[in-house]
């Protein structure tokens, strides 16, 4: 007989406050570091915010020195002020990412392998939390479907239990109760049902009632999106670690990108291939008991995620106050602050699908901007660990960089104009331009050359000559999408300014392509902004010449837009050996509209 769901465990799940004195620890005390000494982990971190203070601070003052030449004027006090955030960011990711390229070179961080595996039998209960949002339900029970197979071919399906739980609208019900009835008749372990009446707090509220009702019942519950997959024999091996480690509340893994067919979605998946796994080792390096989260394909104690991040709404309005956006790394702070430790897993076989086009991407993303932006306003919160912190900080300042650098731009173009070539100028030598670009590029020369020199790596991206032509494909494309990326973050940051909020709808995971009649509405801006500066040339020709990348990009961003939304173009990259991805991962996710189940690559 299927059941919608279970008898009902209740759990307390008390809201946090962030100001007053911190809670008490409740963790249990445990080995010290599996990945180092305390000590260890602090020269870690401390080297790292050495060397990009000090690759921050010398172009900074190579680039002061030359502004001063002159004098100071307002437009030099704006340039230098503006240039050192900017280039300590940039520095920042460049060391992270050379930090985990040395190790993922020196065998000392093995990069995506299984996750360790145990003979000792399971000894928590695990709930498979599956939330869907007005989702393509039939793909995600196909999703589900396979995870529970593979649970049970490894003889662990009695530990754990699946759930969807649902906030989609009510004329879907029917829907997703007819394809849960057909996946719980095919499979022998328990598959669980349930909608919400009341959308409350988006996914943590959605989270929140299930720990309230169910969670007693459970030791562990494994997080996902619509569109996680998770292979068996990585979850069976994250449920042994919790097993072993009392002190450990929540184990992240790095998902990689299936199920590509638009070129925008297959460029991602073999940027993510390529260029992912040196940034995510030095993320690791340093990371250490402080991780993130990002919301999916975590596994979580049950226990301490309901004592630790029952979620307030913040005091004011939206988009600044009420529900909390960006839940996930200040859940991870939250655990860390009473104790319990967070790590970071490369695991092999954990998946999540990417937006088709750069607009959904751009919708998703402006999600993400308001919920960093809100985390602004917690820095201040009692008890948070100093890491978790400056995660929060570097969350915002990933978006607040691209206003940022169009304010850059901006005064480098009125001084220009006026007949200063300001910031070209004043790096005559380039020296500074020289070292930028060394730091925005030098990340894919490393993870080329890593990817180049694993052999099975290697032939999974169809080989050398396949990887170099889609890098020479990459590059130009990254260089065209950047400038009108970086405006359409900035668009979005003077709606949240604006008190205009971001409202949660279901995000679309297939395309068949876009108009320019779509696209120009979100576009226009991007266009206009190029025109200005075309129109500008004849006024400032040097820096209409160092300035060409951009004014490029944003005239073309509606025909890259379209071009990269397309599947026909996905087939065609595929067809000439562009932007090859692991048959085996993509072969795991079953195309837009398929009824077989996904295969096990």
């Amino acid at each position: 007989m299927i059941r919608d769901l279970p008898p009902e465990a209740p759990l307390a799940m008390p809201v946090q406050r962030f100001d007053g004195p911190p809670p008490p620890q409740s963790a249990p005390s445990g080995p010290v570091e599996r990945v180092g000494s305390a000590n260890d982990m602090l020269a870690r971190r401390i080297l790292l915010v050495l060397l990009t203070g000090v690759v921050a601070l010398a172009a900074s003052t190579a680039l002061k020195e030359a502004v001063l030449a002159d004098g100071l004027g307002v437009m030099d006090v704006v340039l230098l002020t503006t240039f050192f955030p900017l280039f300590a960011l940039i520095a920042f990711g460049f060391i992270n990412t050379a930090i985990g390229y040395i190790l993922l070179a020196t065998g000392l961080h093995p990069g995506f392998t299984p996750v360790p595996q145990w003979s000792d039998p399971l000894e928590g209960r695990t709930a498979i939390l599956m939330p869907v949002h007005n989702e393509d339900i039939v793909a995600v029970c196909q999703r589900l479907g396979h995870m529970a197979r593979a649970l049970a071919a490894a003889g662990a399906a009695p530990a754990f239990d699946l759930f969807i739980l649902s906030d989609s609208a009510p004329e879907r019900e029917a829907e997703e109760r007819a394809a849960w009835r057909a996946l719980a008749g095919r499979l022998d372990g328990a598959v669980y049902y349930r909608r919400r009446e009341r959308n409350i707090g988006r996914k943590p509220g959605n989270i929140a009632e299930w720990l309230r009702r169910f969670g007693a019942a459970y030791d562990y519950m494994l997080m996902l999106d619509a569109d996680s997959l998770m292979g068996g024999r990585t979850i069976i091996g994250m449920a042994q670690i919790l097993d072993r480690r009392a002190d450990v509340a929540l184990l992240q893994t790095v998902p990689q990108v299936i199920g590509a067919h638009t070129l925008f979605q297959r460029w991602m998946q073999f940027s993510s291939r390529v260029y992912g796994p040196a940034s995510t080792a030095g993320l690791v390096w340093w990371s250490g008991s402080e991780a993130t989260f990002w919301g999916h394909n975590a596994l979580i104690r049950v226990a301490a995620f309901a004592q630790s991040c029952g979620l307030p709404e913040l005091p004011g309005k939206p988009p600044f106050g009420g529900t909390i956006m960006s839940h996930d790394v200040l859940e991870a702070a939250l655990l860390r602050r009473r104790g319990w430790r967070v790590h970071m897993v490369m695991a092999d076989d954990t998946f999540e699908e990417y937006p088709p086009t750069l607009i959904d991407a751009a919708v998703r993303d402006r999600r993400w901007a308001q919920g960093n932006l809100q985390h602004l306003g917690l820095l201040h919160a009692s008890g948070f660990h100093w890491i978790n912190r400056l995660q929060l900080l570097l969350g915002a300042a990933g978006y607040l960089a691209s206003p940022l650098w169009l304010l850059l731009i901006a005064v480098s173009v009125a001084l220009a104009v006026r007949g200063d070539e300001g910031l070209l100028a004043a790096d005559a030598s380039g020296t500074v331009l020289g070292v930028t670009l060394a730091l925005l590029f030098g990340p894919k020369l490393m993870g080329v050359l890593h990817v180049i020199g694993d052999p099975d790596r290697r032939a999974a991206l169809g080989g050398k000559r396949a990887i170099l032509r889609s890098v020479a494909v990459d590059v130009p494309l990254s260089m065209l999408a950047a400038p009108a990326i970086a405006l359409t973050q900035t668009i979005e940051l003077i709606g949240i300014a604006r008190q205009r909020r971001a409202e949660w709808h279901p995000q679309n995971r297939s395309s068949d392509g876009l108009t320019l009649g779509e696209i120009m509405p979100r576009y226009r801006w991007h266009v206009g902004a190029g025109l200005v500066l075309l129109a500008l040339s004849p006024w400032m020709p040097m820096a209409a010449a160092w300035l060409a990348p951009i004014t490029i990009g944003w005239l073309a961003s509606p025909f890259v837009v379209r071009w990269t939304a397309s599947e026909a173009a996905g087939r065609w990259a595929g067809h000439r050996r562009v932007f090859v991805t692991d048959e085996g991962a993509r072969d795991l996710q079953p195309a837009p509209g398929a009824v077989a189940e996904p295969k096990v690559g």
